[in-house]
């Protein structure tokens, strides 16, 4: 018998959201790492809030909101609160009820910058890989070091002299046009020493290699375990030829061992724009071996540049695994660029672009730990 097309409203629902969301969805497995994440962020949110005056937006919801716009590649926070109107699995994930409205995409965002203010995301990514069950996936020998660029929320017009940032002291013939004024850079020679960006003045005109264009961006740095390829701390920084080798080294001395405790030797894999000698010393000072790939590149003079890498390292097979191994930082940033859309910022500054690299980079973690502890 064919059944009759006719909208029929019922008065109450008796269906919660969780009785809506299977029992194998993958979310349920990531909801309870989260969840156990958070009760132990509990005291770093009670000494964001005060006391008294009207309640805020839960933390704890607040996070789980930004994730699940990270897992779901949803662009905006205001496109993230109508999806949250809606859709169920969404409200089930961040704690909503059925009945329970939706906040507004101003408020939303006032209340994650009191996280970014606490550098939230940094003390959830340690919390998610301090939990029991994902210290048994994690290496404490062997890591991955390596960046790459994210794009800025600027345009190159906003990249004006810092002496005369304003359209008065461009050199433009062509009548103005609005907001988006069409701008001529024709013979005119730009740096980060002369020229800033309007729009986002921590931004910075690099390019990575020859051949590619410059553009206005940042740098986001990885270290990764060589075990399961699971991210352990994330940093950005202004783009810098040097930015890259810093940043390695800054992650490195944050490792949980303790800067006054004796360290167990580690090995450090990396690309060949680690291949300096400067930084191999510091990594030696620092009882890590220097698994990095041999830079062979021909200098002017037509000869091949000497390495810092010698025999006592390359000849060991363990080199030959980390530099195999070392490429599924790849895998990471493809993730962070792709689903968690973060291959051009929406945020401005380098304090938020941070916060939101590194609360990414610990969804990319948190949407393979299930996977693998379901293999162990």
């Amino acid at each position: 018998m064919r059944g009759e097309d006719r909208e029929s409203g019922a008065l109450f629902s008796y269906v919660s959201c969780e009785a809506r969301v299977p029992g194998d969805h993958p979310l349920r497995a990531i909801r309870a790492i989260v969840d156990e994440a958070l009760e132990v962020l509990s005291p770093e949110f009670e000494r964001l809030y005060s006391k008294i005056g009207r309640p805020s937006i839960p933390p704890e919801k607040l996070l789980r909101a930004l994730l699940v716009q990270a897992f779901y590649s949803v662009r905006s926070e205001r496109q993230l609160m109508e999806q949250l109107d809606y859709n169920l699995l969404f409200r089930w994930f961040v704690g909503l009820s059925m009945d329970a409205p939706v906040w507004d995409a101003t408020v939303f965002s006032k209340n994650r910058d009191r996280l970014i203010e606490g550098a939230i995301a940094a003390k959830f990514l340690a919390a998610v890989l301090s939990q029991t069950r994902v210290k048994t996936l994690l290496s404490d020998e062997h890591f991955s070091v390596d960046g790459t660029l994210i794009d800025a929320w600027a345009s190159m017009k906003s990249f004006r002299p810092k002496d005369c940032p304003d359209d008065e002291g461009s050199d433009d013939t062509s009548p103005p046009t609005g907001r988006n004024a069409e701008r001529d850079f024709r013979g005119e020679k730009r740096s980060n020493e002369t020229h800033a960006s309007t729009t986002d003045p921590d931004a910075k005109l690099y390019r990575k290699g020859n051949g590619q264009s410059s553009r206005l961006c940042f740098m986001g740095h990885l270290l990764m375990e060589n075990r399961n390829a699971l991210i352990v701390d994330a940093e950005l920084t202004r783009a810098g030829g040097m930015a890259e080798r810093q940043a390695a080294l800054d992650m490195l001395d944050r490792r949980p061992s303790g800067a006054g405790a004796r360290r167990r030797r580690i090995t450090l894999a990396g690309d060949k724009a680690f291949d300096v000698r400067s930084f191999i010393e510091d990594l030696r000072e620092r009882a890590v071996t220097p698994h990095i790939a041999i830079d062979g590149n021909v200098r002017v003079n037509a000869r091949p540049r000497r390495t810092a890498i010698d025999k006592r390292t390359t000849r060991h097979p363990g080199y030959a695994v980390s530099q195999r191994v070392r490429k599924r930082i790849e895998e990471g940033f493809g993730w962070i660029k792709t689903t968690g859309n973060l291959a051009k910022t929406r945020h401005r500054g380098l304090e938020r672009v941070g916060w939101a690299f590194t609360l990414t980079a610990t969804a990319c973690n948190l949407v393979r730990i299930p996977k693998l502890l379901a293999q162990t």
